[in-house]
Order: C-alpha cells, then sequence, then structure tokens
C-alpha cells in the first residue's frame, strides 16, 4: 500500500521516473458513475479552461456539482436524489439471501486523475497516491466512492425497521403506510448514516486506455479515518464554485442578501492592506471619511481597474466608487454602500461629483463585477490559504453568460483569465464554465469544448454522454474543421445547445420553416430546435460534426436537376461532378443533380430518377450496431399534381416550385398574384405547359419576396410541400418522448436538477 512506503523512497522513486521540464500539475480527466444523469461518463479537462456546452438538463451542472459534494463545502451532503435514477430500481431489487451488500449495492464514484509532468514542487503531496514502486505512468489515480459503511449493517437496520412497520397496526379505513416502505424509502431518510466517503489509490498500468480499471483490478479502498487521504487530497486540489443566477440587490429587498457592496467589503477585509481607524475621526467625521475613501480609491483601484479590460466603465458608464461612512469596518455594515459616479457633462464643470447608489445601475453591469469580484477573491484565498497551497485550483463558472450583453459574453473567458494574477509556474488554476451561450465559446476552437448530450452511450435517455470536440479535431480534415469553425462564429451558431438541429438550404426555408412547424408539425414547437441556414453546396461540411455529436437533424435540399451526361459519354460520367451543366427541370431525361449534399453525403445519389424513386431508408444516414442515423434528407418528391382534367406526379426542383405545384391552384389566384408564381393565361394551358412556366418563373424571380409574401397569407389556405412535412414528422419522433414511460425518472430528475 502507498502509505506505507517512506518519504525518502518515495522522493527517489518520482525524481527516477521523471526528466522532463516542468510544465504544471492539473486535473487531466475524471470519471463520474451513478450520479443523477451521469451514469458513466468520462471528462478531459484542458489545462486551462474547459467549456461545458448542451441542452438543458444535459446534465453540465451535475459534472461540476459532484465536485461539490466530493471536494466542495457540501461534503458528504448527498441525497438519494443525487443516485442516478435506475440506481433506485437496483437499490429496490436486492435480495438479503443471496447478494452482497457490499458488492450490489450502488455507489456514487468520482475518479480523478492528475498529471504530474515532474512536479517536483509537490513531490510530498502526492507520493502517498501513488499505487506502487514501479510506478511509472505520470498519471496520479483517486477514485473517492460515495458507498455503505457497512452493508449488512445497512440491510439489518432496514429489515429491523420494516419489521416494525409491518407491525403498526393501521387505522381501520386507512391507506397510511408506515415508514419504511422499501430499501429507498429507507435510504430517504437514513443514507447519511449508512454511507460514507472512501477513497481508493488507481494505477493506470491496470486500466484500459479510457483510465477505466480492467476485469479483476480492485484498487484498495481507505476509509479516510485511518489514511487521511481526504485530507491529503484537499491538500491538492481546492474547488470553488461561481453559481448561475445572481441577484445583486441593495437594502432590504428580497433577492441574494450577498449583495455587491457586502461582496466587495468581503472582498477588502481578506485580500486588501487594511486601513486602520484614525482617530481624529470622532473629532472630524468629514475629515475621516475623506482619508478614508481615499484609502478605498487606492486598494481597490488595482481591482476596479481590470475591470475596463472587461469594456466597463465605456465611454457613458459610470465609474465604480466605494464610499465609506465613519470608518473601515463599516464598509460590511449600513455605513458604506457601492456607488456610481455619473459621468461629466457640460453642463456639471466644477460642481462635485455626483453618484448613484448601487440599485439604481443595471443588472449587467452589476453582475460583471460580481464575478470579476469573486473570481478574484477566490484567487486570494487560494494563495493566502493558511499552510501550504494546494498547488490546483478548480474554479467552476456556471453561466457567466447572465445579464451580459453579446459582445462581452464573447470575450469574458479570455479576459476573466487575464485579469487572474500571475502564480509561481508550479500552482495552476482550471476554469470549467458551464454555459448555454453560443456568444461564451465564440472565441474558443474545438478543443476545449466537451458536449454534453441528452443521451448516454448505452442509448438510454435519461443518461448523459459527453463527447470531447478535442477528438472530432483530430478525426477531421483541417479545411472542414476550419470551414465550421469560422461559421459557428460568425453566426453564433447555437448548435451545442439544442435538441434537434434543421440545416436547410436558403434563405426562403428558414424564414418559412417556423410557420410550417407550427402549421404542420406543431409537436416540435416543444423543442429547441436550431435552424442553420448552410446552402446546398456546403451542407455536407456538417456530416462530422454531427455524426460525431449524435445530433438529431434533418437536412432540407432542393434536387437542384441539371442536364446530364451526352448520350455517347462514358457511362460512369453519370457519377461524377457536372461541369457547369445548365439547369432543367426534373421531367428532363438523364437529368442529374448538382447538389453535393445529395450527391456526397445523403443519399450518394446523382441520378435525378434515382432519387425521385429512393424509399425512406436511403434518406436516413446509416448508424452503427442497426440503431436508427441521426441525419435524415429531405428534399423534393413526385407528388400528385391536378390542373383541369389532368393529374400526374410532378416533382419541383427548388422549393418554390414544389410549393407552387402543390398549391397550384390557390397559386393561380388572382389574390396571391403578390406570390409571382401566377402564370397569365393558366386556364389555358396543359399541365405540362403550366409546370415548366413556373419552373421558367422560379428561376428568376426572387425569393426572398416571395417568402416575406406567403407570411402575410393565412396560412390555413396553402399546404407545406410533403417532402418537408415528411421530414418534419420524422424529426418529431426523436426528440419527442413517450410521456408514459418517462412519467416516473423524470419526476426523479425534476428532483435531483440538472
Amino acid at each position: 500500500m502507498a502509505a506505507g512506503w517512506t518519504l525518502t523512497v518515495k522522493r527517489a522513486l518520482f525524481a527516477a521516473c521523471f526528466c522532463s521540464e516542468w510544465s504544471g500539475v492539473y486535473v487531466k480527466t475524471f470519471r463520474v458513475k451513478n450520479f443523477r444523469r451521469l451514469r458513466d461518463v468520462r471528462i478531459d479537462l484542458d489545462p486551462e479552461t474547459t467549456v461545458f456546452v448542451g441542452a438543458n438538463n444535459s446534465g453540465k451542472t451535475s459534472a461540476a456539482q459532484v465536485f461539490r459534494l466530493f471536494l466542495g463545502a457540501e461534503k458528504e451532503r448527498f441525497r438519494l436524489y443525487d443516485f442516478t435514477a435506475d440506481c433506485w430500481a437496483e437499490f429496490d431489487a436486492f435480495d438479503a439471501a443471496s447478494d452482497d451488500p457490499d458488492e450490489r449495492l450502488p455507489r456514487i464514484v468520482l475518479d480523478i486523475w492528475l498529471d504530474l509532468n515532474g512536479d517536483d514542487d509537490n513531490l510530498h503531496r502526492v507520493v502517498d497516491f501513488l499505487p506502487n514502486l514501479s510506478w511509472s505512468s505520470g498519471l496520479v489515480g483517486i477514485r473517492l466512492s460515495y458507498m455503505p459503511k457497512n452493508g449488512k449493517a445497512l440491510i439489518e437496520n432496514f429489515e429491523e425497521y420494516r419489521s416494525r412497520a409491518l407491525a403498526v397496526e393501521r387505522p381501520e379505513g386507512s391507506n397510511y403506510e408506515p415508514w419504511p416502505q422499501s430499501l429507498t424509502d429507507y435510504l430517504s431518510r437514513e443514507l447519511r448514516h449508512e454511507y460514507e466517503i472512501t477513497y481508493a489509490i488507481l494505477d493506470a498500468t491496470h486500466c484500459d486506455e479510457r483510465l477505466e480499471p480492467i476485469a479483476g483490478y480492485a484498487p484498495y479502498t481507505a476509509r479516510d479515518s485511518a489514511s487521511r487521504l481526504g485530507a491529503k487530497l484537499d491538500s491538492l486540489i481546492k474547488v470553488d464554485f461561481l453559481d448561475a443566477q445572481r441577484h445583486l440587490v441593495d437594502g432590504e429587498s428580497r433577492g441574494r442578501a450577498e449583495d455587491l457592496s457586502r461582496k466587495l467589503s468581503g472582498f477588502y477585509a481578506r485580500n486588501l492592506e487594511q486601513r486602520e481607524n484614525d482617530l481624529a475621526a470622532v473629532a472630524a467625521i468629514a475629515d475621516s471619511e475623506r482619508h478614508l475613501n481615499e484609502h478605498f480609491a487606492k486598494v481597490f483601484e488595482p481591482t476596479l481597474d481590470k475591470l475596463a479590460d472587461l469594456g466597463y466603465p465605456g465611454f457613458v458608464h459610470p465609474r465604480l466608487v466605494v464610499k465609506a461612512a465613519f470608518n473601515a469596518q463599516s464598509v460590511l455594515n449600513s455605513g458604506a454602500r457601492v456607488h456610481y459616479a455619473l459621468p461629466a457633462t457640460g453642463g456639471s464643470m466644477g460642481r462635485s461629483e455626483r453618484t448613484l447608489p448601487d440599485q439604481y445601475n443595471g443588472l449587467g453591469f452589476k453582475n460583471l463585477i460580481y464575478m470579476v469580484v469573486e473570481v478574484l477573491d477566490f484567487h486570494h484565498r487560494w494563495i493566502d490559504a493558511e499552510g501550504e497551497r494546494p498547488p490546483i485550483h478548480l474554479v467552476f463558472i456556471e453561466e457567466p453568460e447572465a445579464h451580459l450583453h453579446a459582445q462581452l459574453q464573447q470575450v469574458f473567458i479570455r479576459k476573466i483569465r487575464e485579469i487572474l494574477p500571475q502564480v509561481e509556474p508550479a500552482f495552476a488554476t482550471q476554469m470549467i464554465v458551464t454555459t448555454h451561450s453560443a456568444h461564451v465559446i465564440y472565441e474558443k476552437s474545438f478543443e476545449p469544448i466537451r458536449y454534453f448530450k441528452r443521451t448516454g452511450a448505452d442509448g438510454n435517455v435519461h443518461h448523459t454522454d459527453v463527447k470531447d470536440l478535442m477528438t472530432f479535431r483530430e478525426t477531421t480534415e483541417d479545411d472542414t474543421r476550419h470551414f465550421l469553425r469560422q461559421y459557428l462564429k460568425l453566426t453564433h451558431c447555437d448548435l451545442f445547445f439544442a435538441d434537434a438541429a434543421i440545416l436547410v438550404e436558403g434563405n426562403v426555408e428558414r424564414l418559412l420553416l417556423p410557420l410550417i412547424i407550427q402549421k404542420s408539425v406543431p409537436e416540435l414547437q416543444s423543442s429547441h430546435l436550431t435552424i442553420l441556414e448552410v446552402g446546398g453546396a456546403y451542407a455536407h461540411k456538417f456530416q462530422e460534426l454531427i455524426t460525431f455529436l449524435e445530433l438529431p437533424t434533418l437536412v432540407i435540399t432542393d434536387l437542384d436537376s441539371v442536364r446530364g451526361p451526352s448520350p455517347d459519354a462514358a457511362a460512369t460520367d453519370s457519377d461524377k461532378v457536372p461541369a457547369a451543366r445548365s439547369a432543367c427541370m426534373t421531367t428532363q431525361a438523364g437529368a442529374v443533380t448538382s447538389n453535393e449534399t445529395l450527391a456526397s453525403w445523403i443519399p450518394r445519389i446523382r441520378s435525378i430518377d434515382q432519387l425521385l424513386d429512393a424509399d425512406e431508408a436511403v434518406k436516413s444516414s446509416p448508424a452503427a450496431a442497426g440503431t436508427p442515423g441521426c441525419i435524415r434528407i429531405a428534399y423534393q418528391i413526385r407528388r400528385p399534381i391536378s390542373w383541369g382534367d389532368r393529374q400526374t406526379a410532378l416533382a419541383g426542383r427548388t422549393f418554390e416550385e414544389a410549393f407552387a405545384l402543390e398549391n397550384l391552384g390557390w397559386c393561380q389566384h388572382e389574390a396571391q398574384a403578390d406570390l409571382r408564381l401566377r402564370v397569365s393565361g393558366a386556364a389555358a394551358m396543359t399541365l405540362e405547359g403550366l409546370h415548366e412556366e413556373i419552373y421558367n418563373r422560379v428561376k428568376s424571380f426572387d425569393k426572398t419576396d416571395f417568402a416575406l409574401a406567403l407570411i402575410t397569407k393565412d396560412h390555413n389556405q396553402w399546404t407545406a410541400p410533403q417532402y418537408i412535412t415528411d421530414g418534419l414528422n420524422w424529426l418529431r419522433d426523436r426528440v419527442t418522448v413517450n410521456p408514459p414511460e418517462t412519467a416516473p425518472l423524470t419526476a426523479i430528475e425534476a428532483e435531483v436538477g440538472k
């Protein structure tokens, strides 16, 4: 066991294992099991900043909360609700006659892996976590388990209470059931008495490439009271949390008690040079206040100046002023408050400075100041910690975008790191930011992003899977990755936060799709959809990212028929990219598509006839292990069209043409002339002739004007093209869940939180 080694032996071993240049100790990765939505996930952390993204209720907050309960201020305050929902069934399925309680009862597990990289400065803190004398992996693993203190005693206690409950005589006619009715019912009250945190040392040589212990390897579990591994781990890692939904108030309002003034007061008391009471203040209060205000201005100046790096105060924003009353200690009480000094104007020259109290400034300003001061406070408390400072400082920042305008969200992560004072190389601050804002990840490349997918790797919709975008970066071609990064930045795409995505051909589909969803598939209005306008030539570039994220995606595109190769061309020419061939109707013999999405992605067919004859299976992407694909293509299909006494199946080349065909009579009415699809003399034309006229009309008219005109019409009078409603119905089936199957687990999740 590592704890039995002498310090001298461990120092010698450590020195022999490493000869590389120091680059700092940090948390490389962690794995969570059986905690809320995190049934079994591994998350790699960037040495500096990692960004957790994903849809609501995808487990981002849980990944932070597990550290709070294992290492933070709320250590060991677990509740039964913190166990993954399906652990409840495992508790109640326990058979005391045949099951070993220490093996079968569920436990919450947190594996933390540290990357040491020759950190000799912190050698004395890690030696007790080295697994054996032959250790040379460079990784130190610690397993924290919230598990039964004594499984046998737990079951005996439950059975005793249960027997008492069964012996209780119920009042006649009462449905009362005495506690406990089940093992979960028992643990809902007694969990903290029956469970505890234990610690174990992990050996990377006995783990697979994902740092999961291989079959048969059981690391030794130490009770903390004997090993003190918990205290030693606390000496390695300090954890702080900047929570979301901060309510910054002043006075006696019902909001958060610790308002901005008190936050600055606490920061002053803990971290800044103190000013003793000026005895002359007793006789000259005004002089004391002036001197104290000068003192506050001096000691707060470096901190408040850092706000300028974040864009505040700007040209028209008020400066931040800390005004004191009577003495330095009163900043914590009623005498001192944060005020805002109004910018000087032409008519106010020569007048004394005018200020407004805290509550008279905007939420965005207050929220920004609060976060900056809070992070600086975390940092100073870590730096000035009594005894030896932990080499790793983990700071979790939840949803910093609250009340911040878009431009500030874009630079927040970079700027918040820049304002932190520099520390010695042997110490590191790692930030983990959870966000729902596309602006927050604006300046980040794919590397630090961890995507929380709201369906587990096992397919269970109540588990979470975490996708490491570093892996995507390593497996994607440079030009595709560059295109995606630029697109996500320029459009502030919320792809990472949606339940599903819809990729559309152009501006017309983007404008009309919300109306079509409202009209034809209203169930989708309850889902969080992102609609991306990508064009037919670029939609296929999203293939790798969407496949990697496993995000349900509908791609709506056009057939874009063009004339095929000449009859005397080689047979293989039909599979090649058309070279500047002219557009044609879908009824043209031998027509092919110029749409790269159809030809190169799904369904990888160029022939128009083959595309129109394709069945549903061809229109969806294949998936591994026989599971349904997450991507479906939707393009124009043949539809029965009638005009006069003629009826035939026709397909449009574009959305506008398909719309005109499927609403032929309505579009040819004079009331719809502003759509510009009405053809003069249409009543005397054949169906084929009218189709050709519409095809020619659509090629040259303003499509955006068409979409805007259609929006003004009564949507009950027209029909959405069938190929779009078919695709939307497919998407609906993948983002909606059967309520009867999910109601019990949803109730648990609502209690657990995100």
